[in-house]
């Protein structure tokens, strides 16, 4: 009897041990995941430049380039190209909340683009490049909305603020040669940019206010 008590216990007690060893793992990965990290998605034309320019920002953990705003299932880039489906090339940035405040990623933004323009951005045209504000609570809403204002309250610009703020989506990653352009092909990339006119109206605006002084 006292051996079987014996190996009783010996087996609750190997029991045990797993049990803790699997919450010890779970928690492990609690730690290491994205819990602490936030979302934002912008449509800023170009989803090139506009992830560059927010992986530039302390606080932001990563920038993934990809569609938003459509009605088509998994859409390609070709499609989205076409102007078919109706989706924006967008960015979904993921920062942590404890050091940049959602205010300041709008302040970058505007920062980032022409919000005067309907028909696209710089050298790129169509409504897949125009610009947008997705928001994913109540609380983005209104700080966008407010940012928004303000902005057109300040003088800085002499037409009409015509970036849309819409409820966020499904959001489709772009495939994968587009995700970090900017690093993978640095000089493709520099020499788009300087030709698309992007920084040269940006620095025309906002002088050294702009992200890249």
């Amino acid at each position: 009897m006292k051996k079987l008590k014996l190996r009783h216990w010996g087996l609750l007690l190997a029991g045990m041990f797993i049990i803790i060893s699997a919450q010890a793992e779970i928690k492990t990965d609690e730690m290491s995941s994205d819990d602490s990290l936030a979302v934002a998605t912008f449509a800023g034309g170009c989803f090139w430049c506009t992830e560059s320019d927010f992986e530039k920002l302390d606080g932001v953990a990563k920038v993934i380039s990809g569609y938003a705003g459509g009605t088509h299932m998994n859409p390609t880039y070709q499609e989205v190209s076409s102007g078919a489906t109706k989706h924006l090339e967008s960015v979904e940035v993921y920062y942590d909340p404890d050091k940049i405040s959602y205010d300041k990623l709008l302040d970058a933004f505007w920062k980032m683009v022409n919000p005067t323009d309907m028909g696209g951005q710089f050298v790129d045209r169509g409504y897949q490049y125009s610009t947008a504000i997705f928001y994913h609570n109540e609380a983005q809403r209104r700080t966008a909305e407010a940012s928004l204002k303000r902005l057109s309250a300040s003088g800085r610009y002499d037409q009409a603020i015509v970036t849309p703020i819409r409820e966020a989506g499904t959001f489709y990653d772009a495939e994968d040669y587009h995700q970090d352009y900017y690093k993978r092909n640095p000089v493709r990339y520099k020499f788009y940019r300087w030709n698309s006119g992007r920084d040269q109206y940006l620095a025309k605006v906002w002088g050294k206010e702009t992200l890249h002084n």
